[in-house]
């Protein structure tokens, strides 16, 4: 259940490269700039539908074109699975099995695929947002009825923002209040159960990593103490002040503290990258054995802002596990083993080898 052959037509400096992949190990070698990490951003696209690099898939088209294309087969237990990704500069579109797309949902369950690049430490250093993206990928692939109540609330949401943006009076603005409430509750207790098996996993690969104590909390964006529609009651002042609803799962935060202390606060570049990593192993780890595809994971790079040491300790750990792994590196990464394939890449073109 993995990747096995990939096309991208015209994204960033990829104008046209085709490979096929090992189902555990496929290393991709070659120099700065030379589109590596370009690579593995298609990747990323065709199981995401959204780049790890920009908010805005624009900037993926290569210079002169009109739209980018990945296209790539998924190997499934009794078929191979064919998914494609065009991006446009007011878009995407995306088909599975040759069919549209319903939502973009439908790659992340055929196609799920994580990334530690160089950059993996904002995961501890930036705001909340980010760790609320992370978490609820997770949730999404263990909770069949997260994403249904996430796009009713988000609907909801807009709705209620809408009225207070307009000034509409506290009955108008109200009317979306239940269903907002009842989505935000099964939002918060999908993320919460998730949450107490991520802290287990995510605890002891931290121990082994860094050393320290790993301590996970979910703060769901309004007091615990309060009934989600108080907490709306009691935040409306501000509301209509800020024009936007204050309070909800779209405000919620995962706290993250090493030996008691938040852990952005008190440690180094490096060790906030293999605190990220050890977040992101335990959620594959946590990943259901009875699920369409197993993840893929990239690795961009990993020798990037770790010592030999904990560049060792972080490749132990993802050895032994039995997810597809791509990684692109300046050299041959012999920690890995030997990969079932490998190809070099220079100024946007791919050859094996």
């Amino acid at each position: 259940m993995a990747l096995r052959r990939l096309q991208v037509t015209d994204l960033r400096c990829l104008q046209s490269v085709e490979l096929e992949f090992d189902p555990r190990f496929t290393l991709i070698r070659g120099p700065n700039a030379s589109g590596k990490t370009s690579l593995l951003e298609a990747l990323y696209v065709l199981g995401r539908g959204r780049s790890f690099r920009t908010r805005r898939l624009e900037h993926l088209i290569r210079r002169g074109r009109d739209c980018f294309t990945v296209f790539g087969e998924i190997e499934l237990p009794a078929r191979r699975v064919p998914l494609g990704v065009e991006g446009l500069r007011d878009g995407i579109r995306a088909r599975v099995a040759g069919a549209p797309a319903a939502s973009l949902a439908e790659l992340a369950l055929i196609f799920p695929v994580q990334i530690i690049d160089p950059e993996v430490h904002k995961l501890i250093e930036e705001g909340p947002g980010r760790r609320r993206r992370f978490l609820d990928w997770g949730v999404f692939h263990v909770e069949p009825r997260f994403i249904p109540n996430w796009q009713r609330y988000q609907q909801s949401l807009k709705q209620r923002n809408a009225a207070l943006k307009t000034g509409q009076p506290r009955s108008v603005v109200s009317a979306w209040d239940q269903e907002l409430a009842r989505t935000a509750e099964e939002i918060t207790k999908a993320r919460d159960t998730y949450l107490q098996r991520l802290a287990g996993v995510a605890q002891e690969l931290a121990k082994r990593l860094l050393g320290q104590d790993l301590a996970l909390s979910y703060r769901p964006g309004w007091s615990r103490e309060l009934g989600f529609e108080d907490a709306l009651s009691q935040s409306w002042k501000l509301d209509v002040e800020r024009r936007s609803t204050q309070v909800g799962p779209h405000r919620a935060e995962l706290a993250i503290q090493l030996n008691g202390v938040t852990a952005k606060d008190r440690i180094s570049r490096g060790q906030q990258k293999l605190l990220a990593a050890a977040l992101l192993i335990a959620q594959i780890e946590l990943f259901p054995p009875d699920a369409t595809a197993r993840p893929t994971l990239l690795l961009d790079d990993p020798a990037a802002e770790l010592d030999d040491a904990h560049l060792g300790q972080l490749i132990a750990e993802l050895a032994g596990g039995a997810n597809q792994l791509v990684v692109t590196s300046l050299q041959t990464v012999s920690a890995f083993g030997s990969p079932g394939r490998q190809y070099r890449i220079a100024d946007g073109a791919v050859s094996p080898g």
